[in-house]
């Protein structure tokens, strides 16, 4: 008979948190640049035409279903990276009183937003 003793792990729920700062800083870093370069050169400059982004043809967008998946995709990930990095960036500034309630006010925010972007979207149908 063996005297081995198992090690328990604690359960974290950090893993989910880091899968949506990643995703989220994933298309803030391609989406970003490009979305400059249309709004704030191509279109000006004459060299994209501007219709492509008038309200009816985005407002039909976002009405259809995966419009609306990709809108509440487009503002709720890049909400969350930020918010994780700003929930990092107050344990690496020294600021460490409080950190569960940092944890509830900064994901809860992001779940918040998001869950608002959603309902918005849903009443757009």
């Amino acid at each position: 008979m063996s005297n081995t003793t198992e090690k328990t792990y604690k359960r974290s729920h950090e893993p989910v948190f880091w899968g949506l700062f990643g995703a989220g800083g994933m298309l803030t870093a391609f989406l970003t640049p490009v979305m400059m370069l249309i709004t704030g050169i191509l279109i000006p400059l004459g060299l994209m035409d501007s219709d492509n982004l008038s309200y009816e043809k985005v407002h039909h967008f976002a009405t259809s279903w995966y419009g609306a998946v990709i809108v509440l995709v487009l503002v709720a990930l890049p909400l969350w990276h930020t918010l994780h990095r700003i929930f990092h960036a107050l344990h690496d500034i020294g600021i460490n009183r409080g950190r569960d309630w940092q944890q509830v006010i900064c994901y809860g925010f992001a779940f918040a937003v998001s869950v608002f972007v959603f309902t918005l979207l849903l009443q757009m149908f």
